[in-house]
């Protein structure tokens, strides 16, 4: 017995917009303000996650929000030629200033405004709510540039990402602007469609996860987005109820190795790493949608 339209219709509905949206705006104009001790550098502030990509659950309470430093860059130049890393090699010059240091200085600068709650995670620094504001995460990072050419003559070519280092020393790169925009590029494509069922499918993991069928944290939000986002468009109609049928039935028959994260920079199902999904949770995940959609009396 699949989930009823209507409840599945009431899944699709956007979590808060505009608290998520005062929320962003106060933070955003502290971390703009040319007073902090940063200010000289060169940096970008933006929205990211769900609350950016107009996927957020009301279950969902902190918003993502990222200050990228851009005057100092981050590299990968696996995939340069010998003879194009040592022109990269020659042109490159070292910086003064690192991302530690701009980590350490907006965390400062936002504890003097929102009091010493303000602690650093192992991936970003919480902000605790107040007033009308709600809890965020401020992901400090900085520009990185994967290389694919570094010509004699002309630019070089590069997909630009992020990256930052965990409290534990790994270093994670990602492609927040690319996910945005594949994700968008879908939802146009789908009349409209994506996002909503995007929103059906966290809704529907967050009562798998009540009613005992999935342990929280084995489908993080992230991926199962991406895992939407491999499913043709033909198969995203105008009923809830049909699209979720006709995505679990497409998933269960792809081949998960070439299944994409929405980014398309990196694969969504590997072992071993911090951006990808495992394939055992992610095949749990697929087998517990499929009993819960079966067996719901929602």
């Amino acid at each position: 017995m699949a989930i009823s339209e209507r409840q599945l219709e009431t899944w699709s509905h956007q979590g808060s917009v505009q608290q998520s949206a005062a929320t962003y705006e106060a933070i955003r104009r502290v971390l703009k303000d040319p007073r902090s001790p940063y200010a000289n550098r060169d940096f970008k502030v933006f929205l990211q996650g769900s609350y950016g990509n107009d996927t957020n659950v009301w279950s969902e309470s902190d918003v993502d929000i990222a200050i990228c430093l851009s005057s100092v860059f981050y590299t990968d130049t696996s995939g340069l030629s010998a003879d194009e890393q040592q022109r990269y090699d020659q042109n490159r010059s070292p910086a003064e200033y690192s991302l530690k240091q701009f980590k350490e200085e907006v965390t400062q600068w936002l504890r003097q405004h929102f009091g010493d709650g303000v602690t650093p995670g192992n991936k970003a620094i919480a902000v605790p709510g107040g007033n009308s504001r709600r809890d965020a995460d401020v992901l400090a990072c900085s520009e990185h540039r994967r290389y694919y050419s570094y010509p004699a003559y002309g630019q070089p070519g590069f997909h630009e990402g992020i990256c930052f280092w965990t409290s534990r020393g790994s270093k994670i790169v990602n492609y927040p602007h690319q996910h945005m925009s594949n994700c968008t590029s879908m939802h146009q494509a789908t009349s409209s469609r994506f996002k909503p069922n995007v929103r059906v499918l966290k809704n529907m993991r967050n009562a798998m996860i009540v009613d005992g069928f999935l342990e929280d944290g084995v489908a993080p939000s992230y991926f199962v987005e991406g895992m939407l986002y491999n499913v043709p468009n033909d198969q995203f109609v105008w009923a809830h109820q049909q699209t979720v049928e006709n995505a679990l039935a497409w998933l269960e028959r792809c081949n998960v190795p070439d299944l994409l994260c929405a980014n398309e920079r990196y694969y969504l199902v590997r072992e071993g790493s911090d951006v990808c999904w495992n394939n055992e949770d992610f095949h749990r995940t697929l087998t517990s949608m499929r009993r819960y959609w079966n067996s719901s009396r929602r």
